[in-house]
């Protein structure tokens, strides 16, 4: 799974939930713009780092987002700061972030580093003592949603999705960040169907959103290179099948998976029937 991509990601469209992470008013990102630092003549890359829109105002965040156990991160990440505040000749003040899965994956040397930890210039989040995702804030369980136990994924997806809908005021657009709930299941569930997505979205809602667009794109180049259509539509229809004691699991009703999946009763039903007793 693509981690670091989906958070810069996040942070590049919804810079408020990076602010509401590290405890300060979400309005906070008005003051600043995200992007990525190539440190020049050095082999140091800043990959995300919130720059203040005004000088000497308020600090740069260097943030690092770390899935694998890295004894070198805090020097590294006070070194590219550094090197970055020599080369930029910035007024602004620094602060450091990194980002963990869970705490175990913290493996880094503190001895040369741990003024800048008394100091609270570098500080720690851990994503799974964030507390419950029904708890959270919609855009911070969101984030979460990346470490979340295969076996309750879905259920939790399905969760945030209903919050997004049905979140009064708002103040992350509702498109982006389905958008982005999609793309971490597709990332941490590769062999989830569409017609599942398509069931837990709600269909309106994923057809605005890019990645049901590029697979539709894709679907219809194949359909045009293959010319076996009627072969599609049988295809189609059987994954539906498929799909329905899945989501009969997760807890919607043969109503709801028929209208999520475009299909009758009798032959949700039919879906029912032909599975395997052992399944």
């Amino acid at each position: 799974m693509k981690t670091d991509s989906i958070f810069y990601r996040l942070f590049q469209e919804f810079p408020s939930i990076f602010f509401e992470l590290i405890g300060n008013p979400p309005e906070t990102a008005n003051t600043y713009q995200f992007s990525s630092v190539e440190i020049k003549q050095t082999a140091f890359r800043i990959d995300g780092v919130f720059l203040p829109t005004q000088d000497g105002a308020n600090p740069i965040y260097f943030v690092e987002v770390q899935f694998q156990p890295d004894s070198d991160i805090y020097l590294r990440l006070v070194s590219e700061t550094f090197l970055y505040l020599r080369q930029n000749k910035s007024k602004n003040s620094w602060r450091g972030v990194v980002i963990y899965p869970r705490r175990n994956i913290d493996t880094g040397e503190r001895q040369d580093c741990h003024e800048f930890f008394n100091s609270d210039r570098i500080s720690i989040i851990y994503l799974d003592e964030l507390g419950e995702a029904a708890s959270l804030p919609i855009g911070i369980a969101t984030l979460k949603l990346v470490i979340e136990n295969e076996d309750t994924t879905i259920a939790t997806a399905r969760e945030l999705i209903n919050r997004t809908k049905q979140a009064v005021n708002l103040q992350l657009p509702q498109k982006q960040l389905l958008e982005l709930i999609e793309t971490i299941l597709v990332y941490k569930l590769p062999n989830i169907s569409r017609e599942e997505i398509e069931a837990m979205f709600g269909l309106s809602e994923l057809k605005q959103t890019r990645v049901y667009q590029e697979a539709k794109q894709e679907g219809k180049q194949e359909g045009k290179e293959e010319g076996k259509q009627e072969g599609k539509q049988e295809g189609r229809f059987e994954a539906k099948l498929e799909a329905v004691p899945k989501l009969l699991a997760l807890g919607l009703s043969m109503e709801q998976i028929a209208q999520a999946l475009d299909l009758d009763i009798a032959q949700v039903q039919q879906g029912l029937q032909q599975t395997p007793l052992n399944e």
